[in-house]
């Protein structure tokens, strides 16, 4: 039995990029994904917000995902992600309910699902979330583009994400009443 002594006062959920390979190469990671929208004084979505990033080498539009780090509350993850990819201002309302609406699974293989990440299996747990203030892309994202829903659900836009994220966006929108 380890020594409740031995643990750090407050886990800090950070792993070296080492341990972090070693990790992803062994169990199934917890993410968010967040869609973020801006919404009228009615509830319904008027504009998504995708992000722009480039990674190995390939730029595409993106959904809000991170991590949810060791001993992290799910909306404190939701937060901490929006923040870091929207910046300070952007003054997400967390939802009422920490239940996802749907949940991603993620596999280093293509063709399991519809969802693919190279680097991992990682299982997202897919949000809408509006944003209340000033949203500038932050941290590796490279941009941040509002569209209307019709035009996030878009062939053209779904052909600009990579790693099955269009599917989450329609499913999203669908499940707010944005799609008709």
């Amino acid at each position: 039995m380890t020594d409740m002594a031995e643990l750090p006062d407050e886990p800090t959920g950070w792993l070296s990029d080492r341990e972090l390979d070693h990790v992803r190469s062994e169990l199934p990671l917890v993410y968010v994904n967040v869609i973020p929208v801006r919404i009228n004084p009615m509830g319904e979505v008027t504009e998504v917000g995708l992000l722009l990033r480039a990674y190995d080498g390939v730029i595409s539009r993106a959904v809000v995902a991170g991590r949810v780090l060791y001993h992290e509350r799910i909306r404190d993850a939701i937060v901490r992600n929006m923040e870091k990819d929207l910046g300070l201002a952007a003054m997400p309302q967390v939802p009422l309910s920490p239940t996802p609406l749907a949940v991603a699974e993620y596999f280093p293989t293509t063709g399991v699902t519809p969802f693919h990440d190279s680097r991992q299996h990682a299982v997202a747990l897919v949000y809408v979330v509006p944003v209340a203030g000033t949203c500038e892309p932050q941290q590796d994202a490279l941009d941040l583009t509002w569209l209307s829903p019709e035009e996030a659900a878009s062939d053209e836009v779904a052909e600009e994400m990579a790693g099955g994220q269009h599917v989450l966006l329609r499913q999203a929108l669908a499940h707010c009443g944005a799609l008709t």
